[in-house]
């Protein structure tokens, strides 16, 4: 989300990552007969291949922050299969300066486009897509344990 569109002021932002957990939601986008990852150009994770998520907006339900992740980062609608899990994600880095270190508390849902639709990176967290058929060796941690919990 570019900081003129983000819901709290910048200077609030930096306050509450400085401060509080993130409650965010993770996208776990089977795609392709595997699973969709995006090359990060933010931190925390920049140049690491994760899944697309994004923060829980205050009054939004998890479902619908699911839908507007993959409307932003993805330009497509989603259907949620399930809910994968509740995951603390710990960073010692954050894209605030003098902030460093974020804590994510991220809801994980397994997720396909619907009707087939074409998934294209439409935000600026993500310079390309790929899509892994796993088990995929080199992965960031918070996405390997993700791979690891797929039925």
């Amino acid at each position: 989300m570019a900081d003129n569109d983000r819901w709290i002021a910048s200077e609030e932002w930096d306050v509450v990552v400085d401060n509080v957990p993130i409650v965010s939601v993770d996208l776990i986008v089977k795609y392709e007969g595997g699973v969709l990852l995006g090359l990060r150009e933010n931190e925390p994770a920049k140049g690491e291949w994760f899944v697309p998520g994004g923060t829980v907006l205050k009054n939004e339900r998890l479902t619908e922050a699911v839908q507007r992740v993959a409307e932003t980062e993805l330009g497509c609608d989603v259907e949620i299969h399930e809910k994968l899990g509740v995951f603390e994600h710990f960073y010692d880095t954050s894209e605030i300066d003098g902030v460093d270190s974020k804590h994510y508390v991220a809801t994980a849902f397994v997720v396909e486009p619907v009707d087939d639709q074409q998934v294209v990176v439409s935000d600026d967290q993500h310079s390309h897509l790929r899509v892994v058929d796993p088990p995929v060796e080199d992965l960031h941690p918070y996405v390997q344990r993700y791979l690891e919990q797929l039925p």
